[in-house]
């Protein structure tokens, strides 16, 4: 796969669409729509593509930033709340970083989803 714009746009979009429909599918049958329990943050780091670290001032490292993805202290690239909801449930927070992360690994990127209790 050559590394594109549009196929790092893609695989963002993917991941991202992936995240919302878990994390919305955990809130609804899991939860039964009520946003209770633990309170918190989830994100997915991005560290490298093809075994190859990814740093902010390469080709692939301009597409993510271009894409919207930032990079954290880190340096890693870094999407927080990939799947968007809206609920304060860091569980379903984390189904749907872990959901992005496994979108991602499969367009060769190495990602791992991140949490923490707020």
């Amino acid at each position: 796969m050559e590394l594109t714009q549009n196929f790092v746009n893609h695989a963002i979009m993917e991941a991202k669409e992936a995240a919302y429909a878990a994390a919305d599918d955990f809130f609804r049958n899991r939860m039964g729509g009520r946003d209770a329990y633990a309170c918190g943050f989830a994100w997915v780091n991005i560290w490298e593509h093809n075994g190859v670290k990814i740093k902010g001032n390469t080709k692939l490292g301009k597409m993510l930033k271009a894409a919207g993805v930032r990079q954290d202290y880190t340096k890693a690239f870094q999407i927080w709340n990939p799947s968007g909801l809206t609920v304060q449930n860091v569980d379903c927070k984390e189904v749907g970083a872990q959901a992005a992360a496994d979108v991602l690994k499969k367009y060769g990127f190495t990602a791992y989803a991140g949490s923490r209790l707020d």
